[in-house]
């Protein structure tokens, strides 16, 4: 929903981004105007249940309090998840005291571990788990993670070896099947395959860092910011950022799948250069621009 970096331009909003998985919605970042993008692209308000926030830099929350008091006002009950650095709190309960805006649903704040990355969630579908990035101030990135799924049970062989109802789900976890025969049935004739689990990872702002790599590695698809063009290392080095090649060079050093970069800078009206930089060092590389759908599957 925006891919522009600290301001935003007449076409790019700041950062924010919907991640949809198994009909879970989760909201990442949520830069000025993203309630507005959301109305734009039909993204279902009521969906989102869990929010995460990247860091406390003006372009990925000032889109926050609109939208927390415009379920409000479209009388959500349901409690709200936010996963963000501590001050967060702080700085949404001074806005709703100073409006007096009393909320209909209740806020459950988890607050983001600075120097340690661990798993923030999980369910019985995925995890999401941070990445300690290298910015300015705390900043976390989220990797979000499929679970397994179990074996599929081949059809032809439900009547074939009378297997019954309640056998299904031992042979789907991996278990060998005792046909009324008595013969003893390896699972991996019974079923195929589990596909690969997705996963999706998303880095917000940080400068190049290699200390991260060992999460990313074999990530399906990463969002990685691209602010600058390389002939803007020096800048980029000095405001914590990345550049489009260093991009691309994570992707390559990572093993992913493919690569969504964002987060350009507003000097930037044509996006091309940048994308054309990536592609130099990482092929499957792509614009993360507003409107655009990427599918893990």
């Amino acid at each position: 929903m925006g891919s522009s970096s600290a301001t935003p331009t007449i076409n790019r909003h700041p950062t924010s981004q919907v991640v949809t998985i198994y009909d879970r919605y989760f909201l990442i970042d949520c830069g000025e105007g993203a309630q507005m993008q959301m109305r734009k692209y039909k993204v279902k308000f009521a969906k989102i249940n869990h929010i995460f926030i990247s860091h406390l830099h003006g372009d990925h929350i000032l889109g926050l309090p609109g939208f927390l008091s415009s379920l409000h006002l479209m009388n959500r009950t349901n409690d709200l998840h936010i996963y963000c650095h501590e001050p967060l709190k702080e700085i949404l309960e001074i806005q709703f005291k100073h409006s007096e805006t009393y909320l209909r649903y209740k806020i459950i704040y988890h607050f983001l571990e600075e120097k340690q990355s661990e798993i923030i969630f999980e369910d019985d579908k995925l995890t999401v788990e941070t990445l300690i990035l290298n910015h300015r101030i705390p900043c976390c990135g989220f990797v979000f993670r499929e679970k397994p799924s179990l074996l599929s049970i081949r059809k032809d062989k439900i009547e074939a070896y009378q297997i019954l109802p309640q056998d299904i789900p031992s042979i789907k976890k991996g278990n060998d099947y005792k046909a009324p025969s008595g013969k003893l049935v390896p699972y991996k004739e019974l079923t195929y395959p589990p596909k690969s689990p997705e996963s999706y990872a998303y880095c917000s702002d940080t400068k190049y860092d290699e200390s991260i790599f060992p999460q990313l590695q074999g990530v399906k698809i990463l969002y990685h910011e691209a602010t600058f063009l390389h002939e803007l290392l020096k800048r980029a080095n000095e405001t914590f950022h990345t550049t489009a090649k260093q991009a691309s060079d994570v992707a390559d050093k990572c093993g992913v799948q493919k690569l969504l970069i964002g987060h350009f800078s507003a000097r930037y009206n044509d996006l091309e250069p940048l994308l054309d930089e990536a592609r130099k060092g990482f092929k499957e590389t792509y614009l993360a621009k507003e409107g655009e759908v990427f599918s893990l599957n």
